[in-house]
């Protein structure tokens, strides 16, 4: 069974969209004990976010401040 880190990256890759509330879900599964597979399907989620490949919802509410 996948983690939730695992579970929302695998969500975010394939909408090429994060919202608040995923990125809320990712901060919480980051407080607790976390797999190595979670670990590195973050920073894939980073990498693609860095990339352009994935977009966040609460840059896009920062920029129509």
């Amino acid at each position: 069974m996948m983690n939730l880190i695992s579970e929302i990256v695998n969500q975010a890759l394939c909408t090429g969209y994060l919202t608040v509330e995923a990125e809320e879900q990712l901060r919480q599964g980051l407080r607790q004990k976390y797999s190595s597979e979670d670990m590195q399907a973050f920073m894939k989620l980073q990498q693609a976010a860095m990339a352009g490949y994935v977009k966040q919802q609460s840059r896009e509410l920062l920029m129509q401040a």
